[in-house]
């Protein structure tokens, strides 16, 4: 087969019947899509990544999917960080989720938000995930095809870090509108922004916009914005690459608070309204 195509591709054409499944022969890339569950609609998906660890994208993306709750709209999140999933312990959800011969349905909120997450199809939520990229792909798949979701609006998929396996599957797979990059005020964070810009591009999904966290401690008596990781440079980067800064947000404790003890709800997610028109006019 390697043979034949090198051959095709230096007569410049593709014409043999054991090159058809080939890019060159059907005239673009491959369709990697997979079909949503049969029982669910899903009208917007949008993906939250960042380059890096430890920069607050799970927390990111629990806001902004309650954010879109409060506004009055059907919402869900897929955790597609199979190795390091958070979103269950920030909802205080405990599985089993349930079945049926139809699918597997999300686990639900107090507030209505629908939740799948690899924590909570297994015994021990703190048993680590031990399973090799393409398994793991695999699964993130399956949280789209075989999860009975319903009827959503917006659908959030909270990736995990970096450019690997994972959300090059998400944006071959799954019909993303946009995705929010995820960032931190460290000087290396331009190179880090850029990296996933860059492969959003190449994958020809939008970029929605930046959201930069841990931006500024502000001092509880005098209310001083205290720039604890350097200072930010997120606007000169959102200005390079023609992109809104949709919120920065500050180092809390509070939001820590929220999140250990599974109350991420209760927090004012106005913090990013600085997202809702762009993601409402999707």
């Amino acid at each position: 087969m390697a043979d034949e195509r090198e051959t095709c591709a230096s007569a410049g054409s593709c014409s043999k019947e054991s090159c058809e499944g080939c890019p060159s022969a059907q005239g673009g890339k491959p369709d990697f899509s997979v079909p949503l569950n049969e029982f669910s609609t899903i009208k917007h998906v949008i993906g939250v990544v960042s380059g890096k660890g430890g920069v607050g994208k799970s927390f990111v993306t629990a806001n902004l999917a309650n954010m879109m709750r409060e506004a009055g709209y059907s919402v869900g999140i897929l955790d597609a960080d199979i190795t390091g999933p958070s979103i269950p312990k920030m909802y205080g959800m405990v599985g089993p989720a349930m079945g049926d011969d139809r699918g597997t349905y999300p686990m639900e909120s107090s507030n209505g938000m629908k939740v799948m997450s690899i924590n909570l199809l297994l015994d021990d939520e703190e048993a680590p995930v031990i399973w090799r990229g393409p398994v793991i792909a695999g699964v993130v798949k399956q949280f789209w095809t075989d999860v009975l979701w319903g009827d959503l609006d917006y659908l959030f998929v909270d990736m995990p870090p970096g450019t690997g396996d994972v959300p090059l599957t998400v944006f071959q797979s799954l019909p993303l509108d946009g995705i929010v990059i995820v960032t931190s005020p460290q000087d290396l964070v331009s190179m880090i922004v850029k990296k996933a810009y860059n492969m959003a591009s190449m994958m020809d999904i939008p970029v929605l916009g930046l959201v930069e966290n841990y931006s500024y401690l502000a001092c509880p008596d005098c209310g001083k914005q205290i720039s604890l990781f350097g200072e930010s440079h997120i606007d000169e980067i959102a200005a390079s690459m023609n992109l809104p800064v949709l919120a920065k947000l500050p180092l809390n404790p509070k939001f820590a608070e929220y999140v250990d003890s599974g109350d991420v709800e209760k927090l004012d997610s106005s913090i990013l309204s600085g997202a809702k028109e762009i993601i409402e006019k999707l």
